[in-house]
């Protein structure tokens, strides 16, 4: 596959645009990590589109504002560092991205203050004009209180992360096949015979 994904631009006008759209996308993960920092849930809301779906039987910025609320009032401080961001264009007005994050999470409740690494999964669509996160997922190598060691996998249990992921590095649908052709190279023995 093509590194910008399998739209290919035909004209010089749909190229620039491609650029354009590049740098209006690769906004939006950083965007979204200010405004939840700060907990702008208005902005927040508007980085998607008026009809977003928010969870199974939901949709709309209102009804994703009452989630965010919900969901941020049951932390205090939070710290999102975005880090690498992939985009691969579907088509002029679609693209789907991987974006790395490292976040910070202090829970008053119990005192803690948690550190993670996470990756988002992001469809992306231009919608009147503007591009905007037509979905996001996320999966989680761990996260863990600020004075533990992390280890793969580490606080991702149902009575600590109320979000549910898929764990990784096992999620990387690479993952095993790696692991399975190391274990195939190694049962051949370590060289020419």
């Amino acid at each position: 596959m093509p590194r910008l994904g399998t739209w290919t631009p035909c004209s010089t006008e749909e190229r620039v645009d491609r650029m354009e759209s590049l740098a209006e996308i690769r906004q939006l993960p950083v965007r979204y990590a200010l405004a939840l920092d700060s907990r702008d849930i208005a902005t927040l809301v508007t980085l998607f589109p008026a009809d977003v779906r928010v969870g199974a039987d939901q949709s709309g910025r209102e009804a994703l504002h009452s989630w965010f609320v919900d969901a941020m009032s049951k932390v205090r401080t939070t710290v999102h560092f975005v880090g690498n961001h992939i985009v691969d264009f579907e088509s002029v007005d679609r693209a789907r991205g991987i974006v790395y994050c490292r976040d910070e999470v202090e829970y008053p409740e119990s005192g803690e203050w948690h550190v993670g690494m996470l990756q988002y999964h992001d469809t992306y669509r231009r919608d009147d004009g503007e591009w905007v996160f037509e979905r996001r997922r996320f999966n989680r190598w761990y996260q863990v209180d600020a004075l533990e060691r992390p280890a793969a996998g580490a606080g991702m249990g149902l009575d600590r992360d109320p979000i549910t992921t898929a764990r990784l590095p096992e999620a990387f649908p690479t993952w095993a096949r790696f692991w399975d052709e190391v274990a195939s190279l190694s049962h051949r023995g370590s060289g020419p015979s």
